[in-house]
């Protein structure tokens, strides 16, 4: 439903003080502040027919008003702006991501944990995701005269190890030919296609030199699982004590799911491309029903990837938030873009 110029005008002046004070918004501060030139029984009138199509709410019967799940709403996709990072914060926050570039795992969580420092709000990051993601490169390294570790590099920057051990002396010329033959077979693979009837073909090719494969081939397998699964990083989870209006047992119930890294992957994978705000009800999990998640997707060679996400209250500064996750997605992106490169 659109409102007109006048009502979305004192929406948007009741959503930004409340979201700023946290205190009810009455029509003389509403005047006095916006300077709309009406009378107050005007701008009660408006406020009234806001309260009744939902949009605000008056907590006491002689307070001001505050706003709604769907006052907010309304709010996020028709009245607010964004407002792009500065120059000198966009440096700043590249500047701390590259302290961490050495691999997408320890970018998303340098993402996670600097979003929860600009924010002090609950943020979750997930691994680029593995649907089409191939085996790049496999290395070995001797750990032992029997042991040593594969290491699965996979198109999308995951790299996975998995020690192994075999019933024989594994030397340096071993090992190169285990490179030079594993690599022919699985480069370009997809890791959803490395499963036992793959791998037991694959034992099948080598002749003879399958008798030293075994192990090997199982380590390769387990690393590519690993790979697929989506990894979750996460910063400040204790913030939750601290946000407005914070209720216990709700509070413990959302940490619980938000420890559940199962569900609380399968939710972030369907977040939508693009940013997003999904607001108290909306939320597909009971346990946000009283928060707000602000979302973005990263992607990785053009590719749609992982999520970036904040857990916020419902009352807090969504035009702010955006700005910020959306700055540090790009430079997430930006970073693992350059890992990935071929």
């Amino acid at each position: 439903m659109e409102l007109a110029e006048r009502k979305k005008k004192i929406l948007s002046y009741v959503i930004e003080s409340y979201i700023r004070t946290g205190e009810p918004v009455g029509s003389k501060t509403l005047i006095s502040e916006t300077g709309l030139d009406v009378s107050s029984a005007t701008v009660r009138n408006d406020m009234a027919d806001l309260t009744n199509k939902g949009y605000l709410i008056q907590p006491h019967t002689s307070a001001g008003r505050i706003p709604t799940q769907q006052g907010y709403r309304y709010y996020v996709d028709n009245v607010m702006k964004i407002k792009p990072m500065s120059q000198g914060s966009r440096e700043y926050i590249q500047s701390v991501l590259s302290q961490s570039a050495d691999s997408p795992e320890s970018i998303l969580q340098k993402a996670a944990d600097l979003i929860a420092e600009l924010t002090e709000l609950v943020t979750v990051a997930t691994t680029p995701s593995s649907v089409e993601s191939r085996i790049r490169k496999i290395s070995f390294v001797r750990t032992g005269s029997r042991t040593a570790m594969v290491v699965v590099m996979t198109s999308n920057g995951i790299i996975k190890t998995k020690l192994f051990r075999c019933e024989f002396i594994i030397t340096d010329d071993l090992l190169e030919v285990f490179d030079k033959a594993l690599n022919s077979l699985f480069a370009g693979v997809k890791l959803d296609s490395i499963n036992m009837p793959f791998i037991q073909t694959a034992a099948a090719k080598f002749g003879e030199l399958s008798l030293f494969m075994p192990s090997v081939l199982m380590a390769i397998m387990d690393s590519a699982k690993q790979a697929k699964e989506t990894g979750i990083f996460h910063s400040s989870y204790s913030a939750l004590m601290f946000m407005p209006d914070s209720d216990f047992i709700k509070t413990r119930a959302l940490l619980e799911f938000l420890n559940n890294v199962h569900d609380l992957a399968a939710m972030l994978d369907k977040m939508p491309y693009g940013s997003n705000v999904t607001i108290g009800s909306e939320n597909s999990r009971i346990e946000l029903a009283a928060n707000s998640v602000i979302s973005t997707r990263y992607t990785v060679n053009s590719d749609h990837s992982g999520v970036i996400a904040a857990v916020a209250p419902l009352r807090t500064d969504y035009a702010r938030i955006i700005s910020i996750i959306e700055c540090v997605a790009q430079c997430t992106e930006d970073l693992i873009d350059e890992l990935t490169e071929i």
